[in-house]
């Protein structure tokens, strides 16, 4: 068998959709040139707002919440939450609850999150019962495009049944801005409580970190070894000059949790989890210097110090720089990680190799080719010659891999671990 056969892909596509907004805060000011001695124009746009008369306020009420009642579930109550932020900056200068709902709304705008792109998915198995036997339930990440380049996080839930039944659930039009809650133990905490499907959740830019983005969640099913079941994505944090590593804990799906990962291994992209400890240290897999793939151990999962080089370039479509693409799956001969390469033209392409279950620092195995590539057909492109993926799901010997087509739109791939290892050779 060739590499270039190990996967058949499916003709479920997701394709970025620009109808899907979510209302998120919205803040301006003078350039710092021209501020001083100057009323904020926070300040100002308010008190020109409640210069108008009673009768034109109540209209505009009219008109706003009309069309934002239809596209948005509990907007009036979104507009309000505002207006409470705001209260430090602008003072308290509302009569009423129109008065509140206009000036919210005058701090806040209604942004598509998904408009440009959809793409780098991952997924990890749900414990909720499949409604097909011998299915499977999974959760899905992906990250989305919208304007100023700025990326999000957004969820979809489906099943699989192992072969090329792929069922996804169709996604909300409604997208719930999170609330956010500051924790004594270093977690943010988001709540989007009014959330009633996980399609409804999305997590934008909220901390100084994030400015330019949240990007690549590689979610992972962690155990640790006090039977603790955990949802946990570790993501790349862009503020637009630099990146680091951060980390997400679902905890249901309306509450999700974020922190910082620290230390010197942390400033990078790219790093996945192993699914659990390997003696006694939390690992995580990186390409902290964009070239080769590197291991890190860590006894506290929120600080890392120290990694190694365990993977190098060795085949062309490889040259430029190897990652991985998404966290290890264990699987009875080792874990099985997905890796991606850059090549000529700044190609990407899929690979995978194998490392060794007890040192996962030994590479024993890798694919000489690699297993997706973007076709004839695919070559264009939000980003042209991209094939890309944040993590797959195992059922069973069967591999199910969601990926990105030209940073634009997602994919997907079912193929056999059997099949994977046939065509890798020793490392």
């Amino acid at each position: 068998m060739k590499a270039a056969d190990v996967f058949s892909t499916l003709e479920l596509e997701l394709k970025p959709d620009p109808s899907r907004t979510v209302v998120r805060p919205f803040g301006f000011g003078y350039p710092e040139a021209f501020a001083d001695g100057r009323t904020p124009r926070s300040k100002a746009v308010a008190e020109r707002l409640m210069a108008l008369a009673p009768e034109m306020r109540a209209r505009m009420r009219e008109l706003l919440m009309k069309p934002m009642c239809e596209r948005h579930r509990n907007v009036q109550h979104t507009f309000l939450r505002r207006y409470d932020q705001m209260r430090e900056e602008i003072g308290d200068p509302a009569n009423d609850e129109t008065d509140r709902l206009l000036i919210g709304a005058y701090f806040s705008q209604e942004y598509a999150f998904e408009s440009a792109a959809l793409f780098n998915p991952s997924m990890v198995a749900l414990p909720e019962e499949a409604k097909t036997e011998g299915s499977v339930r999974f959760l899905m990440s992906l990250r989305g495009i919208g304007e100023g380049h700025i990326s999000s996080v957004t969820f979809r839930t489906g099943e699989w049944d192992g072969e090329r039944g792929l069922t996804l659930d169709p996604p909300s039009s409604t997208g719930i801005p999170p609330q956010v809650e500051p924790h004594d133990d270093g977690w943010l905490r988001l709540i989007c409580e009014e959330s009633q499907d996980v399609s409804e959740t999305v997590i934008f830019p909220m901390l100084p970190s994030q400015r330019q983005g949240i990007e690549d969640v590689r979610l992972v099913n962690f155990t640790d070894d006090d039977g603790t079941k955990s949802i946990l994505g570790t993501y790349t944090a862009f503020d637009g000059q630099n990146a680091r590593q951060e980390m997400l804990r679902g905890v249901d799906l309306r509450t999700v949790e974020m922190r910082p990962l620290t230390g010197r291994m942390a400033a990078y992209k790219g790093m996945a989890l192993f699914p659990r400890r390997i003696d006694g240290d939390f690992v995580m897999l990186g390409r902290q210097d964009n070239e080769n793939i590197w291991l890190c151990r860590s006894n506290d999962m929120d600080v890392w110090e120290e990694g190694q080089i365990i993977m190098t370039p060795k085949y062309p479509w490889e040259f430029v720089q190897l990652g991985n693409c998404g966290s290890p799956i264990e699987i009875d001969e080792g874990w099985l990680v997905f890796t991606h390469g850059v090549g000529m033209v700044r190609g990407y392409c899929v690979g995978a190799c194998l490392l060794d279950r007890d040192d996962p620092a030994k590479v024993l195995k890798r694919t000489p080719s690699p297993l997706l590539f973007p076709s004839a057909e695919q070559r264009g492109g939000y980003v042209p010659n991209v094939t890309y993926s944040c993590g797959g799901l195992l059922h069973g010997r069967r591999v199910l891999l969601p990926y990105a087509i030209g940073d634009e739109f997602s994919a997907f791939a079912v193929g056999s671990v059997d099949d994977i290892l046939a065509v890798m050779e020793p490392a």
